[in-house]
C-alpha cells in the first residue's frame, strides 16, 4: 500500500487541522493548567469532537461508529499532537474503545460501544503498577468469590483516571508478578466502593490518577475478554495504542519543527538571522528528513493495523522506538535552537517538549521498545 493519504483522509486532515487550531490551540492547555480544571479537558470541545464523529472514526458501523479505521484515527492524533490539544480521545477510544472492540462479548459491544461513538461514555486503562510499563509484572489480584470478583491492589499512572466513567482494570487472577499468563481484564465503574482515586497532576499539565482498590467486588459480567489469558490480547490494544500515541508524537514533533524553523528566521545575531548560520542550518536538515522517516513508518504501522498484518508487534514498537528517538531530537533542539527563551513559561515551545516525555513514556519507552523488537526478531 502506498504511503500517502487518500482523497478522505486528505479531507479529515485538513478538517482536523482547522478545528483544532480554532478550538484547542495551545493556548486552551495552557488556560485548562492555569485554571485547574476538574476534568482536565473541556467537555464543550469533547462534545463538539463527538458532534463531527471523531470518538467513532475506527469504530465499526455496526456499532454506531464511523468505519473509518485507525488510519483516520492517526491522523486526528497527529493533529491533536500539533496543537497539544486535550481530550478523552487517547484513554477513551484509542485505547478503551479498542479493548473494548476487540476482547469484548457481543453484550459488552453492543452496549458500550455506541456510547463511546458518541462521546457518551470515558474510559480509562488502570494498568501499570510501578515506574516503567511492565505488565507481565501485575501484582494486583483478582479473587473469585462466588459468581463474582474481588480486585485488590494499586494503580498508577491512569491516564484520566479521575474522571473517566469506568475502569478497564489489569488483574493477576492466577500465577506469580512476572508471568505473562494468568492475566485477566475487569470493566469496573468509577466510584464502585472499595475503590479510592487520588488525581496526580503530570508533567504535561494532564491529568492521571493512583488508584488503590480495597477488596472491591464486581460481578461475573465484569470479566473482560478470557480469564487468565489476557496477555496475548492486551497486547494487540497496547500495539494499536503506541502506534496511535507515535501519530501524536509525529504531529508535536513536526509543529515544534516548524515553530522553530520560523523562530531561526526572526532571530538576528551579529546582524544576521540565526537560520543563515550553517552549524544551524544542518541540524534542521537532520531534523527534517528524520521527520520524514518517521511520517512513513507511522502510517505504514496504522495501515498495518487496518490490514490486521501479521506481525503488527514489531512494527509497533518499532514504530513507538523511532518517535521516541524522532520526538527527543526535535524537542531538545527546539529548546536550545530558541535560547533562554526556550527555558520559559511563557513561551509554548516548551509545552511540547513536556508532552513528548509523558508520550513517550507511555506503556514503553524507546528502550523497551527497541529490546522487544530485537526480542520480536530474535536478535
Amino acid at each position: 500500500m502506498a504511503l500517502v493519504l487518500n482523497e478522505d483522509q486528505l479531507m479529515l486532515k485538513d478538517a482536523a487541522a482547522g478545528f483544532l487550531a480554532e478550538k484547542a490551540p495551545v493556548a486552551e492547555l495552557r488556560r485548562l493548567r492555569d485554571e485547574g480544571s476538574d476534568t482536565g479537558y473541556s467537555q464543550p470541545l469533547w462534545t463538539d469532537m463527538a458532534e463531527m464523529g471523531w470518538p467513532g472514526i475506527a469504530i465499526p458501523e455496526a456499532y454506531g461508529g464511523l468505519g473509518f479505521g485507525y488510519a483516520g484515527l492517526g491522523i486526528v492524533l497527529e493533529q491533536i499532537g500539533r496543537n497539544l490539544s486535550v481530550s478523552p480521545l487517547q484513554a477513551s477510544i484509542l485505547v478503551g474503545a479498542t479493548a473494548i472492540a476487540r476482547l469484548g462479548t457481543d453484550a459488552q459491544k453492543e452496549a458500550l460501544l455506541p456510547q463511546l461513538a458518541a462521546g457518551e461514555l470515558t474510559l480509562a486503562l488502570a494498568l501499570q503498577e510501578g515506574n516503567h510499563h511492565a505488565p507481565h509484572k501485575t501484582a494486583m489480584t483478582a479473587s473469585r468469590d462466588g459468581d463474582g470478583w474481588v480486585l485488590e491492589g494499586r494503580k498508577v499512572l491512569v491516564f484520566d483516571g479521575h474522571s473517566a466513567d469506568k475502569l478497564i482494570v489489569v488483574a493477576r487472577s492466577a500465577g506469580s508478578p512476572g508471568e505473562d499468563a494468568g492475566l485477566s481484564l475487569f470493566l469496573v465503574d468509577a466510584g464502585a466502593e472499595g475503590m479510592h482515586i487520588e488525581r496526580v497532576a503530570m508533567l504535561d499539565s494532564r491529568n492521571s490518577a493512583t488508584i488503590v482498590f480495597d477488596k472491591l467486588r464486581v460481578g461475573g459480567d465484569a470479566l473482560l475478554g478470557p480469564e487468565n489469558a489476557a496477555y496475548g490480547p492486551l497486547q494487540r490494544v497496547l500495539d494499536i495504542a503506541n502506534i496511535g500515541l507515535s501519530a501524536e508524537l509525529l504531529g508535536l514533533s513536526v509543529e515544534a519543527f516548524e515553530r522553530t524553523m520560523e523562530y531561526l528566521k526572526e532571530r538576528k545575531q551579529f546582524g544576521a538571522p540565526i537560520g543563515s548560520f550553517q552549524g544551524l542550518q544542518h541540524r534542521a536538515a537532520e531534523m527534517y528528513a528524520q521527520l520524514e522517516l518517521a511520517r512513513s513508518i507511522v502510517l505504514k504501522a496504522l495501515q498495518a493495523v487496518d490490514a490486521d498484518t501479521d506481525g503488527l508487534s514489531a512494527l509497533a514498537s518499532a514504530c513507538k522506538a523511532k518517535l521516541c528517538e524522532v520526538a527527543t531530537l526535535v524537542t531538545n533542539e527546539a529548546i536550545q535552537m530558541h535560547g533562554g527563551i526556550g527555558m520559559t513559561d511563557e513561551f509554548d515551545i516548551g509545552f511540547f517538549i513536556k508532552r513528548a516525555r509523558v508520550a513517550q513514556q507511555t506503556y514503553g519507552d524507546y528502550s523497551y521498545h527497541l529490546d522487544r523488537f530485537a526480542r520480536l526478531n530474535e536478535y
